[in-house]
């Protein structure tokens, strides 16, 4: 008779493959609100943001930073001009300006941690994508209370 793995190792095995694509496609989005939020900051300060200016602050080829704009595109979230920059639409300004909540709030949440200011800058860039709606408003009631 074969060995079996007990039956609630045989779920959780079964569940790997969903948590994996959990995962992958959370990274997905995490890379499209980066450029997003990228060309935000870009058309803030510079009136509009070029594949070259993206390619360079993303610190990505221009090829690669070529491909996430045409997804932006793909997504309603951007649109270019001939010989003009990216330009975000207004869905695509929404979810810049969401990122960026999302991202001081992170930040102000570890540096009232104790966290110092260089790290909790570094590490609010990747938290930023995988904080739930639920948790980021626990954080700004913590903020509130801690002012």
């Amino acid at each position: 008779m074969p060995h079996r793995p007990p039956p609630d190792a045989e779920a959780e095995a079964a569940a790997h493959p969903d948590r994996f694509n959990r995962a992958r496609a959370a990274q997905s989005v995490a890379i499209l609100e980066d450029y997003a939020e990228m060309i935000g900051d870009l058309i803030e300060e510079m009136g509009e943001a070029r594949i070259t200016d993206i390619a360079r602050r993303m610190g990505v080829t221009h090829p690669t930073a070529t491909k996430a704009v045409a997804r932006l595109k793909r997504e309603g979230l951007a649109v270019s001009r001939p010989y003009r920059g990216v330009f975000l639409t207004d869905e695509g300004l929404a979810l810049a300006d969401r990122v960026r909540a999302r991202h001081r709030t992170v930040v102000a949440v570890l540096l009232a941690l104790g966290v110092p200011p260089e790290t909790a800058e570094m590490d609010a860039e990747g938290m930023e994508h995988h904080v739930s709606d639920l948790t980021l408003a626990a954080f700004e009631t913590f903020l509130t209370r801690a002012d």
